[in-house]
Parts: structure tokens; C-alpha cells; sequence
């Protein structure tokens, strides 16, 4: 099995709510998605997460959303293109100063929540997002759906494209995720959830939701770092990974 990267969602806590475990999952994951401020996180907690990160050599991405604090970034926003465009150079140049003054840098771009699912499909929205991460640096990969028009509105501009599976995650049969509203949408069980990474990981497919074997690219596994259990979970998936020979590293 060869080398694997694995990244979760960091960085979203706000003032006192505090969100998941930062600090446990920087010690499995090789790449931190990190939130920009808006759909989650702090300045203050965004600098420790990228110093925490940046101690430990994990590779730190700018996770960029809609403006969406109050619903997490989890609602679709019928934005202007232009607007859109502004709004993740905004998002990237915040996290590339707080990295930088932590002693490491923006490695990537991945955007969040019902900015990721849109992209999927919404060509208007995709070119929006690939335009503004050419615009701050056109050497950002950016992490993705395999088949997405995000990814193709990347690679017509010369960005590397990544592509992720998630390891908590149901799918459709057609490759979309299941929508977190829906039954079975998330996955709890570490050990099964295990498993299932190393099967997609070894032989590029995943079961659907309805029991069909569906094709799925994997260069990076998503853990989320939000999900309960998170920690439990991402030490299960690594863990059998490496059983299995895998390496697990950064992809850039």
C-alpha cells in the first residue's frame, strides 16, 4: 500500500464553544484543514492550532467557506460570483499571516461544508473558488471531489487537484456524500470505519449507501474533526492503515 495522506477539520472552535479536540488530532493527522473565520474559528485559536501544527510538521490548509458563521458553514449561499471570488482571497490571505507568524505556510486550499458539496456541480460557484486560490498562488493544490466541476475549473487553470475520500462519511451511489440531514449520513463505528478506509484506499472503491461498489479516488482521507469520537476514530483509521503497510504522509 503506498503512501497515504490524512487530514481533519481544525480549528473551529469560537470564544468559549469549543469544538473537538485540536490538539489529539494533530498528533495522527498529516494535514489540517483550518478554518478562515468564517464558518468557524477565532484569530486567537486559528494561531494556536497553526503553531500546534506547525510544532508537530503538519502540513496546514486554508479551509474556506461561505460566510456563514451561525449555520457553520453547512448552508448554501446563492452568492455572486465576484463576491465569492473576494471572499476566499480574503480567507486564504488571513491564514497565510497567522501561519506565517506561527513559522510555516499555507499549503493548500480546501473548502468546507455546503461550499464543497455546491462546487460539486455549481460550475458558476467552482470557477469562483479555483479563480481566487490562482489569484493568491497558482502553486496551492486544492482538495477535492474527484469529478467535480471544482476540479475541473482547477485544472483548467494549471492548479494541482488532490483528490479525498472521507472516512465518516455515506455515499450515493452516484459519488455525492449523503447529506448530514439524512439517516446513516454519518459513520461512528472506529473499527468498521477502519476497514472500510483501508478497502477504499487498497482497492479504489467504496460501498454506497444502497450496497452498490462504487469507484472512489483516494491521495488523502478525511477524518472530521467535529464528529464524535473523532479522535478514537482518526487513531483507528491510522493505525489500520499502517498495518496494511500504508505510509502516512503529507501530499505536498
Amino acid at each position: 500500500m503506498a503512501g497515504i495522506d490524512l487530514n481533519a477539520d481544525l480549528g473551529e472552535s469560537f470564544g468559549v464553544w469549543r469544538l473537538g479536540d485540536d490538539e489529539a488530532m494533530l498528533e495522527i493527522v498529516s494535514s489540517a484543514n483550518v478554518a478562515c473565520g468564517f464558518h468557524a474559528g477565532d484569530p486567537a485559536g486559528l494561531l494556536q492550532v497553526c503553531r500546534s501544527a506547525a510544532e508537530r510538521g503538519v502540513r496546514i490548509g486554508a479551509q474556506v467557506s461561505y460566510r456563514d458563521l451561525a449555520g457553520f458553514g453547512r448552508r448554501f449561499i446563492d452568492v455572486d460570483a465576484e463576491e465569492l471570488l473576494a471572499d476566499v482571497v480574503y480567507q486564504i490571505g488571513a491564514l497565510q499571516a497567522i501561519a506565517r507568524a506561527c513559522g510555516s505556510t499555507v499549503s493548500y486550499v480546501k473548502p468546507h461544508g455546503a461550499l464543497y458539496n455546491a462546487i460539486v456541480a455549481n460550475r458558476e460557484q467552482a470557477a469562483a473558488v479555483a479563480a481566487a486560490v490562482h489569484l493568491v498562488d497558482a502553486g496551492l493544490p486544492v482538495l477535492g471531489m474527484a469529478g467535480s466541476a471544482f476540479f475541473d475549473e482547477a485544472a483548467r487553470l494549471g492548479l494541482r487537484t488532490v483528490a479525498e475520500a472521507f472516512a465518516d462519511r455515506a455515499y450515493h451511489p452516484d459519488g455525492r456524500l449523503v447529506s448530514r440531514r439524512e439517516r446513516g449520513a454519518v459513520l461512528d463505528d472506529p473499527a468498521a470505519i477502519a476497514e472500510r478506509v483501508a478497502t477504499m484506499v487498497a482497492s479504489g472503491q467504496v460501498t454506497a449507501i444502497d450496497g452498490a461498489q462504487i469507484a472512489v479516488e483516494v491521495e488523502s482521507v478525511c477524518v472530521h474533526g467535529d464528529s464524535p469520537g473523532a479522535v478514537q476514530i482518526a487513531t483507528a483509521v491510522r493505525d489500520r492503515l499502517r498495518a496494511a503497510g500504508a505510509d502516512i504522509r503529507a501530499f505536498c
